[in-house]
């Protein structure tokens, strides 16, 4: 790369695969650039505590296009799992100072604590642009102790980089053992809520699973037990579950099919009704036949047109995903339920032969619109029609 030099007052640099380096200043943890992985964009104005906790961002490095992200702080409860997933994030401005009563410490503070390294100061305009443009590619930020960055250094960690495809995320982030989950939904004033009486058997499977969803599952009505990514449909079904739920998750689905396709499979010859959502959504339909690809730069933010083609109805939904359904490669037994209004691109899909379908947004929100919360009381309804409740 060609010789350059670092700025007065430049304290950290974003460099990505192709040699474009974008000066700023750094936060969080510092970083002698080890942190690489995708750079992608996010249009959310709020929710960056869940979004960075989000399991599915496993080896991302986040662009917040919303300027001033800090402003309602962080606290014990808006998080998707006990960690941070993202290897970064770059803003617009410097992380604002909390201005919430449910904060209990700053973005800043508590991205140090998570080991996270962030950098403001750089032209997110210019970059989402860049990633429109050219799709999504490597990237590294490095914000060291001494202020002294090596930019060669750099770009051959970016360079090394693999890249997604091909790569099978759902192993490393998924739970290590089986475990139930018995909280509901947040409610203001009182907070989370128990679950309800009447309770049907649910069996979830870890790929990367946002907390917010086993809430919505339980306000729904379900008794949750969640359990690794890898657990076969024998151990599964000695359960005895009335219904089991594919979850969201990080990485290839065409990795990570290799052990599930079988375990979806078989649960679905066992007539057990399923519901997936984002990579589950990815899965059970490449379990039915179709195939995915990777997408040029992918959805990610919270106002994500979608068309319920049902009923001819847009729902406005939170996405994550940077691969995607092929439609027309749908086994002739399955058929499209939703499309993008952005792009065209597949959003959900209903089986015909077997009790299952999904969608590729995140009905849970969290953050984001709770529009489609009804596709968990139609996971129910399913269990219940199944079960002859």
């Amino acid at each position: 790369m060609p010789d350059i030099q670092q700025p007065d007052g430049a304290t950290a640099a974003l460099v990505l695969a192709d040699d474009r380096v974008f000066w700023g200043r750094g936060f969080g943890a510092f970083s002698t650039g080890d942190n690489v992985g995708e750079i992608c964009f996010s249009t959310g104005m709020t929710g960056y505590q869940e979004t960075l906790t989000d399991p599915s961002y496993a080896e991302q490095i986040i662009t917040f296009t919303f300027p001033h992200i800090g402003n309602v702080g962080t606290n014990h409860e808006d998080k998707e799992s006990d960690r941070v997933f993202a290897h970064g994030l770059i803003v617009r401005e410097p992380p604002t100072e909390p201005a919430s009563w449910r904060s209990h410490t700053s973005l800043e503070i508590w991205l140090k604590k998570h080991g996270v390294t962030g950098i403001f100061g750089v032209d997110t305009r210019g970059l989402t642009m860049l990633i429109r443009d050219k799709g999504a590619q490597a990237a590294t930020i490095v914000f060291p102790h001494n202020g002294s960055i090596d930019l060669k250094k750099a770009v051959e960690t970016t360079r090394a980089w693999p890249g997604m495809k091909g790569m099978d995320l759902a192993r490393k982030v998924t739970c290590s053992t089986p475990y139930t989950w018995e909280e509901g939904l947040w409610h203001w004033p009182k907070g989370y809520r128990p679950a309800p009486a009447r309770l049907r058997k649910v069996v979830a499977i870890d790929y990367g699973i946002k907390r917010n969803i086993l809430r919505c599952l339980v306000s729904a009505g379900c008794s949750v037990t969640v359990v690794p990514a890898t657990t076969t449909a024998e151990e599964i079904l000695a359960l005895r579950p009335e219904g089991v739920f594919l979850s969201n998750g990080p990485g290839d689905p065409a990795a990570t099919a290799l052990y599930a396709i079988p375990t979806i499979h078989t649960l679905l010859e066992a007539r057990i009704p399923l519901f997936g959502i984002c990579l589950g959504h990815q899965l059970l339909s490449l379990t039915l036949g179709a195939k995915t690809y990777k997408m040029h730069q992918g959805h990610r933010g919270c106002n994500q047109p979608v068309k319920d083609l049902a009923t001819g109805k847009v729902e406005i939904t939170s996405q994550n995903h940077g691969f995607v359904v092929d439609p027309d490669t749908l086994p002739h037994d399955a058929h499209v339920t939703h499309v993008s209004l952005f792009d065209g691109t597949n959003e959900g899909i209903a089986s015909d032969k077997y009790a299952a379908f999904s969608v590729q947004y995140h009905p849970e929100a969290s953050p984001g619109p709770t529009d489609n919360f009804y596709l968990f009381e139609r996971f129910v309804a399913l269990i219940d029609k199944h079960t002859k409740r």
